[in-house]
């Protein structure tokens, strides 16, 4: 097993096989691909087709290994080792309210941002465990100008009429503490500095005025100023393969675009993001999710820095409850689930107490508890998992496996718990979020979700969503139930992803929409 593995995360998709009598068959599904307007963004910034470099191949165990390195590095941020949407209007970016998670740029969730007049537009990161939306400017050391992988990079004030510094003595250069470099005079221009973790990866630069394009739900345009960095300065990792093109902080700070909107009465004080198993995901300003959504507080420590945590009483695995209690930070810029003893512990051994595949070793994972599979096995038995919050709502884990292939054949061989084990933080990742909306509520103080898809209504009247006919799905089960979900492996024929009847008469019809409104164009 040890070099022969490569390490593909394709989470447990929970959708109902429409062919199953029980209704406990579920399908494993694997989607790669960027979005059109990725791709197209792609293109026009000299980008190829697909990004795929060579130094470490999607999949591979050293790609895992530096996603996982990646987690590692963002822990170093900062130093830390409902109702019915009634009020306001909802905003997405002005290209739509889609993110892409892109393996080969961190694996984060990306969103294409315009900013300027006129407008340039930026492949940006959307994290929740930071504040700062800062991208590369006027650049001293910043990732490539031109390049294969990242394409034309830098933002220019110079080049926009609506760009404005901020000076030190505007009453805007509204810093922690932590970020904010010392003014020797008022008239200096407001400079950061953020450090976001001990692997030199880090961004400064100064503090500039300009429009974001935002797009309002009944699809008119809107120009909302913002204070943003002008990186001029990157290091680590976003010289390379993270957050190159620049990285937009969703948290609870001043200078976070979600308050600087709320702030000027654009949106209610709240946003959502989803994240699909099928690397898509959904950003909404001043969403505030649905009556039937699960909630919980957001514990804040009046002494410490303000971030998305919540309190956890419970774990649940299968049939077996583990009371417990522990905070966890929720944060969308973290590719999997880290967590310290004794929850790791708690977790992983109930976990391997409830499958019966025998446990392998292998130290080119990233990942301690990983399984392997029978050269005839067709499926998997796992227990449903949730996580018990403080209120008593449930948080369903809905992703928690990755699944190991074969290096020659790409044959199923084996599964992992793709959690990772830290000293003493806590951290619900992204891989724990998929198959969820959730609602960062900071008016309301709490975090909210929902099973959804990223493509299908939630019966939210405020939430605006692109469809997109090729990756509509049936809908998630709902948790609760104790009993394990048997899993189909992949057939060892092919590798194509299962497509139910209904998703290919959905994908023929908006084929011959489209058709017939390009010759109606004509």
């Amino acid at each position: 097993m040890a070099a022969s593995l490569l390490l593909l995360i394709i989470t447990l998709s929970l959708t109902h096989n429409t062919l199953a009598a029980t209704g406990k068959t579920f399908q494993l599904e694997f989607h790669h691909r960027f979005s059109d307007k990725v791709q197209q963004w792609a293109e026009s910034h000299g980008l190829p087709a697909t990004w795929r470099p060579e130094e470490a191949p999607e999949g591979s165990a050293k790609y895992y290994r530096d996603l996982v390195r990646h987690d590692q590095v963002f822990l170093g941020r900062h130093g830390r080792s409902l109702s019915d949407s009634s009020v306001g209007d909802v905003y997405s970016f002005a290209d739509g309210n889609e993110t892409d998670r892109i393996p080969n740029l961190g694996y984060l969730h990306y969103a294409i941002v315009a900013l300027g007049t006129p407008n340039q537009t930026f492949l940006v990161a959307m994290d929740t465990g930071s504040d700062i939306f800062w991208v590369p400017c006027n650049c001293k050391q910043c990732a490539p100008d031109t390049s294969s992988l990242y394409g034309k990079l830098a933002f220019s004030p110079n080049a926009s009429s609506t760009s404005k510094e901020i000076l030190c003595g505007s009453g805007r250069c509204d810093l922690p503490s932590n970020l904010r470099n010392p003014c020797v005079a008022t008239s200096d221009e407001c400079s950061y500095s953020i450090k976001y973790a001990s692997y030199n990866t880090s961004s400064s630069g100064v503090l500039v005025e300009d429009v974001l394009y935002l797009t309002k739900q009944d699809g008119s345009d809107v120009q909302a100023p913002i204070i943003f960095g002008c990186g001029e300065v990157q290091t680590g990792s976003f010289l390379k393969t993270g957050a190159t093109n620049g990285l937009m902080g969703l948290g609870m700070d001043n200078l976070s675009v979600p308050t600087m909107l709320a702030k000027q009465g654009l949106i209610s004080d709240s946003f959502s993001m989803c994240f699909s198993s099928d690397g898509i995901g959904r950003l909404n300003f001043g969403d505030r999710g649905t009556s039937d959504q699960s909630e919980t507080p957001f514990i804040i420590d009046s002494h410490n820095y303000p971030f998305y945590n919540i309190s956890l009483t419970g774990i649940v695995i299968g049939n077996t409850t583990t009371d417990t209690s522990f905070t966890a930070l929720v944060d969308s810029g973290t590719s999997f689930t880290i967590l310290a003893d004794p929850i790791y512990s708690q977790l992983t051994t109930t976990f391997a107490k409830k499958v019966k595949e025998s446990r392998i070793s292998d130290s080119s994972l990233p990942f301690e508890y990983c399984y392997q599979l029978s050269s005839s096995q067709t499926e998997v038995l796992l227990p449903h998992m949730n996580f018990t919050t403080k209120g008593g709502s449930m948080f369903p884990v809905l992703h928690p496996v990755a699944l190991l292939l074969s290096e020659t054949s790409q044959e199923p061989i084996g599964y992992c718990l793709a959690i990772m084990q830290s000293t003493n933080v806590n951290i619900i990742g992204q891989n724990f979020l998929t198959g969820l909306r959730i609602i960062f509520d900071r008016e309301r103080m709490i975090l909210g979700w929902k099973e959804f898809d990223c493509y299908t209504s939630v019966d939210s009247s405020k939430l605006p969503t692109q469809s997109n006919a090729s990756a509509t799905g049936p809908a998630a089960q709902a948790p609760g139930t104790i009993d394990p979900v048997a899993t189909n492996l992949p057939s060892k024929e092919s590798w194509a992803p299962y497509v139910s009847p209904s998703l290919i008469m959905s994908t023929l019809i908006s084929i011959f929409l489209m058709v017939f409104i390009l010759l109606c164009l004509h």
